[in-house]
């Protein structure tokens, strides 16, 4: 029986993976077969004797590109006939929650890692990529941020948490950063010797009052750490309730 979700990753560097993600959640359920994970090192898809994968930029400037005839070998060879291909890329649609729900949804994903100064921009219109990009910084190559946005997606798939619920909760779920968590010992004291107990309410065993309590603390520390999820929220709710009416 086939893996529910392959990933095939084209990359210079195959021998990063699956590096941390053959540990804990993301390893165990890659030995059960709950996903399966494949590289394909571009650098075979070379034609001349150098095995080169790169030239210089057309227009000058500083680096070099990956070639287009090259990277597109290599897409040939991995692209599923369904399924989607992301190009890992600071300029590409950050990576969220929902983009990670809809990808763990697939039955294959592709993921490019550039390296240089990027890959040829034919070579990605040609296959219609879809560039990601983790977040607003740069990284040396895509193979960081291929092995986040699969951990990402990992983690979601049907047994994987083992809780379903712990996934219902988190960051970004509901559109709001996740609550504080608390555990034993009730009251600690750390190196500068102020106790600090747990919130009440959190040990009054009132389930309501715990819920209410967790959506205002989320609610809180949204509005107070990012004020643009916060006025999607706002906006979303505010949608809900027309909805309503």
């Amino acid at each position: 029986m086939s893996a529910p979700l392959t990933v095939r990753v084209l990359t210079l560097f195959p021998e990063m993976f699956p590096g941390p993600l053959g540990l804990s959640l993301s390893g165990k359920a890659l030995e059960r077969g709950d996903w399966a994970l494949e590289t394909l090192d571009i650098r075979s898809f070379a034609s001349d004797k150098h095995r080169s994968v790169d030239d210089t930029p057309f227009g000058g400037g500083a680096g070099m590109v990956m070639r287009p005839d090259v990277v597109d070998a290599a897409l040939t060879a991995a692209r599923p006939d369904e399924g989607r291909v992301i190009y890992l890329s600071p300029r590409g649609r950050p990576l969220d929650q929902e983009l990670v729900r809809g990808l763990a949804t697939e039955k294959t994903v592709v993921l490019l890692c550039g390296r240089y100064e990027g890959v040829d921009q034919r070579v990605l219109d040609a296959h219609e990529v879809e560039e990601v990009s983790l977040g607003d910084f740069v990284l040396s190559g895509g193979e960081p941020a291929a092995l986040a946005l699969i951990d990402a997606m990992v983690r979601l798939l049907p047994g994987v948490m083992g809780n379903d619920s712990s996934a219902e909760e988190e960051s970004f779920t509901a559109g709001l950063l996740e609550y504080p968590h608390f555990t034993r010992p009730a009251v600690w004291q750390g190196q500068d010797g102020v106790p600090r107990p747990v919130p009440d309410i959190l040990v009054s065993g009132h389930h309501a009052k715990v819920h209410a309590w967790r959506t205002a603390e989320a609610e809180r520390i949204t509005r107070e750490r990012r004020p643009d999820l916060w006025r999607k929220y706002l906006a979303a709710k505010s949608t809900s309730a027309r909805g309503l009416d």
